[in-house]
Order: structure tokens, then sequence, then C-alpha cells
């Protein structure tokens, strides 16, 4: 796709007029026209400003930058290589810091990149061709030998995770025909609910937040989510620390 078609396609996706965006980069509606129809090529200055102002990802920058014929602002680094080292280090005491409740991170595609010790309450009883680093997180949880069968409220659920796979539409597919046609239950009030999730432990109820590096300008970097479990009840917290206080016995064995 060339430059102007999309910009337009992104500027269009964002339900933003000219006049708006225009404000937003500090530039005039006719500029902004102009750009779109071809007339007027941008610096690459302005197409940074243009992507900021759309509050694009940094691969969706580094995209429209290519697009215009420049090369990409934003580097896209392994997670092995040693200037993302202090990163790794902030990611492990984050998820060392969590416990004794689950936590993990997974890149753009879902893949598991590191977990705390205490993901083992989330895993048990899977296959463990689903389980560990490289794998899919969206497949462990919605496989038919994964956490699906002990998903108490797998309808919401599956809502739940397949509303986040837009970007990844195989993936998607995939995972749909995994999922039975369930109606959510009665009294669903969206996709803000809690896992319901049995465990050797009993059932946990289980709340989940999403946190992201938004300072990052690293592609890498900036695609990570750190997804992290709460307990949703007393009871779901006592079972998170007896199953803490299991592996502690162990350890010592």
């Amino acid at each position: 796709m060339d430059f102007p078609r999309a910009l337009r396609a992104c500027r269009t996706g964002r339900r933003l007029s000219q006049l708006e965006l225009a404000l937003r980069a500090g530039t005039t509606q006719r500029h902004v026209s102009f750009i779109e129809s071809g007339r007027s090529v941008p610096g690459r200055t302005m197409v940074v400003r243009l992507a900021e102002s759309l509050e694009l990802s940094l691969r969706e920058r580094n995209e429209l930058l290519l697009a215009a014929g420049y090369a990409p602002a934003y580097p896209e680094s392994s997670l092995g290589d040693p200037e993302l080292a202090p990163v790794r280090t902030a990611l492990d005491h984050i998820l060392r810091g969590h416990l004794p409740y689950p936590a993990l991170v997974v890149d753009r595609a879902g893949e598991l990149v590191a977990t705390n010790q205490a993901f083992d309450v989330i895993t048990e009883g899977a296959d463990p061709e689903l389980v560990g680093p490289g794998k899919n997180v969206y497949r462990l949880a919605l496989h038919p030998q994964g956490l699906a069968p002990r998903i108490g409220n797998l309808a919401e659920w599956a809502q739940h995770i397949l509303a986040r796979l837009g970007h990844l539409p195989e993936l998607r597919a995939e995972l749909t025909s995994y999922v039975p046609e369930l109606d959510p239950s009665t009294g669903h009030l969206g996709f803000a609910v809690p896992l319901l999730l049995r465990s050797s432990f009993g059932e946990l109820r289980l709340m989940t937040t999403v946190t992201t590096f938004a300072t990052a300008v690293d592609v890498t970097l900036a695609e990570l989510k750190l997804e992290a479990f709460l307990p949703a009840d007393r009871p779901t917290q006592e079972a998170l620390s007896a199953a803490a206080a299991q592996r502690d016995a162990q350890r010592y064995l």
C-alpha cells in the first residue's frame, strides 16, 4: 500500500477527520489533504508526527515510515540482546514481587516469555506440549487439552480471549474452532468477569490486570504484556497462599 492510502486508512480506522489529525499534528487540513491525495510528499519528521498523532503502535509507525520511503525509526531487538538486560531484570523483579499470585509475560503473538512460580497453579493438568516458554498462552487457555476443561465460565472467558486476537486472524480462527457454541450465562455483563478455574486447591476466582511499557522506544519491548492474576475472593486468596506454602515445603524436601 502506498503512503497516501496507508495514511488515509490509519486515519479513517481511528475515525478522525483530516482537520482533527491536522490539529493533533500541528499542521493544516489542506496539508493533510494534499498528503492523502499524493499532491504533497511529507518529510520524515512529518511522517513521524502524523504517526504519533494517530497513536499508532511502534510497529505501525515503522510500517508507515516504510510506506513513505523512509527507514524505520524504532529498533526491534531480541529479548536476549544485552541492551535489554535491564528489562529482563525488571520483569523478573515484577514477576517475583507478585507472588503468591500467578503472573506471566507474553509477546505480541501471545507466546510465553516468562512466568513466576505461581503460574503452575494455572497450568496444572494441561498437556505439556502447550506449556512453557515460546508456547502460545491463548492456545493454552482454550485448547481442549489446555485449560478449557477446567474453566467454569468458558463462554465468557473465550470471548475475553478472542477479543484480543484481531491482529492474529489465523490464531483466532483456530481457537474459535475449539470453543463450543455456548451462550454467556444469564446476567453476563461483558468481558469484565473473573476467570473461574478449577484447581487441586479448589475453584479459583481470578481477576487479571495487563501492564505494558508505555514509554518504550523498542518495538519488542513495546509489544510485551505482563498479565497478573489477582484473587477475586478470600477463598481464592487462601488457595493461592496454600499452593505457595506447598511449593516452599517441597523445595526443602
